[in-house]
């Protein structure tokens, strides 16, 4: 019964402060009006679908390769956004290289479509402003290469002195194209990681560390919440584990699957994500 309260509980306490987060980006005051944390639904139903795919993608992935792993352990918090995330956690060795390109690509892949789906409804919500309409705590969003793109193709040419005001549901999938592009970093035992580990083998080793190199410089000259994550990243381990079946060759098809999740994070990849 556990192993679906605890799971269960974090979710419902996730979609409350993500309801609390959409709530507040339309400016509604819910210290005076707190019965409106409803209308904060467009971007808790986004951001929520948007992790719980991605997680749900983990998921099943184990499930197929025989590998247990927990529900989702959703991480609420009181933020822009609501919340911290979400993770799985694998019970079992994964044994194969097959196996963890599956398990490492299928929730990102997943997140990818979904957070897709989120920009393009959302960017057509979204209102074309000057700058000189923002108030006081506007902050500006880094664009990746995809999102520029949809932008380009859904609302047109934008320069200055003129910007995108984001709709909940476009802010949804920038976030969520974010933490794709995050989860798919090639280190330790990040989803990039367990790609980078069955695609490379030991030049994990290499690539790991020279993308902690990389993140420590970005937090150096872009966005200084990178040091955070290089620093995390240490914490948590930069070496990943050996399988316990190293099969000779990985089937041409894995190896797409690989490539094609490597070409979604430099897609997706924002050097300064936030500019205050």
């Amino acid at each position: 019964m556990r192993k679906y309260l605890v799971p269960l509980i974090l979710f419902l306490a996730t979609v409350l402060t993500t309801l609390f987060a959409g709530a507040l980006q339309q400016g509604i005051n819910l210290f005076n009006e707190p019965f409106r944390i409803w209308e904060g639904y467009p971007f808790s139903v986004s951001i929520m679908t948007i992790l719980l795919g991605h997680e749900m993608g983990h998921f099943f992935a184990s499930k197929v390769h025989r590998t247990k792993a927990t529900l989702p352990y959703f991480i609420p918090a009181p933020s822009i956004i609501g919340t911290f995330g979400a993770f799985i956690k694998m019970k079992s060795p994964i044994f194969t290289r097959k196996a963890l390109i599956d398990i490492g690509a299928t929730g990102p892949l997943v997140g990818f479509f979904l957070s897709i789906i989120a920009c393009i409804i959302g960017l057509r919500m979204s209102k074309v402003v000057p700058l000189t309409m923002q108030g006081d705590d506007f902050f500006m969003l880094g664009d990746s290469i995809l999102f520029s793109l949809l932008v380009k193709f859904i609302l047109g040419e934008v320069s200055a002195p003129y910007d995108v005001l984001l709709s909940p549901v476009a802010f949804a999938g920038w976030i969520g194209l974010f933490v794709t592009s995050m989860n798919l970093i090639p280190v330790g035992q990040l989803d990039g990681g367990h790609i980078a580990y069955a695609l490379f083998g030991r030049y994990h080793f290499y690539i790991s560390r020279g993308f902690v190199f990389i993140i420590v410089l970005l937090g150096i000259f872009y966005w200084h919440g990178w040091l955070v994550w290089a620093a995390l990243l240490l914490f948590l381990g930069l070496d990943h584990p050996p399988i316990l079946v190293w099969e000779y060759k990985l089937s041409l098809s894995r190896r797409i699957i690989g490539m094609v999740s490597f070409l979604i994070f430099i897609i997706t990849f924002v050097p300064a994500p936030f500019k205050f």
